[in-house]
């Protein structure tokens, strides 16, 4: 599997296929491949490290989710009491059904109640301005700030419909993690550095990088007039922000993220410390919204995201919080395998069927970039072809 990997991964990053990526395979013993290829930053030439530390974005969710189902362990949190009865402002919360003649949102009371399950579900009706086109006229028409504006109001949202109607990919886990805090009297960011990074060791994953990790940052990469892959001019450590939510906001490295997924395959526990239960994990490692099922999310912004569906035509569901893929996919992946990504082009799976895991970590955008997509795909195709 090294050599072929080797191979597929340096050529793809020779031909800018992407710049630079780090891959690793894990299984519930330990690594089995971890490298870097290609450039941390193509405007300076600097090679990828093993240790580059990037912005992993949504690969923040699952650890969000975890951190919730801690405080459900210990029966802080419900998995299906109202979210208002920990997060009051939520009783002010609307449907926006769209817009009048006059292009003003029409806005009403939703039926049913936000839960926390719908939180980590994607099933309460918050959605994402970067793949809803109603979201992102009424941020625009209302003048108010979309989650990347880094404040707790930017949340305060309408939702695109009616809690547990439907799946569409969203903020809900940032409301998820409020509702962790109001529970705690703990920030987030406290509450999962304590309770699990250190425990497990992941001593590089963070809210706030330290000047060390700061140092093997790079920037990201976007496609230029003529298609290429160009290193953007903005500093890759933003300011400081004034909420860390748990849909995103984690910087990490490889090994950081191969440990949190040779936990989940370990059923909640590595090296001798557990931070779940393996009931804990079986249940979020299981279909949490019945006969709803994932759906296409489309390109409304086609700068920071292409047209988003992993193995389209193939039935996927939602746990708490991972896709889940309910038949086999084509590149070897068994069914029942736990997946996610981020942003910038950072993907996992987890087949615990198959006691394998990955993690591709790249700085790039679009989201599903198709060529970067391709490269983790064929990179998969190969640690499922070494299997035998």
């Amino acid at each position: 599997m090294d050599a072929e990997l080797d191979q597929l991964l340096d050529e793809a990053t020779v031909d800018r296929r992407v710049p630079g990526v780090v891959f690793g395979v894990y299984d519930s013993a330990g690594t089995r491949y971890e490298r870097a290829f290609g450039s941390r930053d193509l405007g300076t030439s600097e090679p990828m490290q093993l240790d580059a530390v990037h912005q992993i974005m949504s690969m923040t969710k699952p650890i969000a989710g975890f951190a919730c189902l801690l405080g459900v362990e210990r029966g802080l949190l419900d998995l299906d009491q109202p979210a208002r009865d920990l997060l009051p402002e939520l009783n002010d919360v609307q449907v926006l059904d769209g817009f009048d003649e006059a292009d003003q949102p029409v806005l009403r009371a939703p039926n049913g109640e936000i839960t926390l399950r719908n939180l980590l579900t994607h099933t309460s009706g918050f959605v994402y301005e970067v793949w809803n086109a109603n979201q992102a006229k009424y941020l625009s028409v209302t003048g108010r700030q979309g989650v990347n504006a880094g404040t707790r109001e930017a949340y305060f949202q309408p939702l695109a419909f009616d809690p547990g109607d439907r799946w569409e990919y969203g903020i809900g886990i940032d409301w998820a993690g409020m509702m962790l805090e109001a529970a705690t009297g703990v920030s987030l960011a406290d509450f999962m550095r304590t309770e699990i990074f250190e425990p497990l060791g992941m001593n590089e994953t963070s809210y706030s990088p330290t000047p060390a990790m700061r140092d093997r940052m790079g920037p990201v990469h976007t496609r230029d007039e003529r298609g290429r892959f160009a290193a953007s001019n903005s500093d890759p450590y933003p300011a400081e922000r004034e909420f860390n939510g748990g849909g995103g906001g984690l910087w990490s490295t490889i090994a950081d993220y191969g440990r949190f997924v040779r936990m989940v395959l370990r059923g909640g526990e590595l090296d001798g410390v557990r931070v779940l239960s393996p009931e804990t994990v079986a249940l979020a490692s299981a279909n949490s919204m019945g006969d709803l099922r994932v759906t296409t999310l489309p390109a409304v912004t086609p700068a920071m995201s292409a047209e988003a569906e992993f193995f389209p035509g193939l039935e996927k569901s939602w746990g708490l919080t991972f896709q889940i893929n309910e038949a086999a996919a084509p590149t070897g992946r068994a069914p029942g395998s736990l997946s996610w990504a981020g942003l910038l082009n950072t993907f996992f799976w987890i087949d615990p069927a198959t006691d394998i895991a990955g993690v591709f970590l790249s700085q790039t955008l679009p989201f599903v970039d198709p060529s970067v997509l391709a490269v983790f795909e064929d990179a998969e195709r190969v640690v499922y072809g070494s299997l035998g």
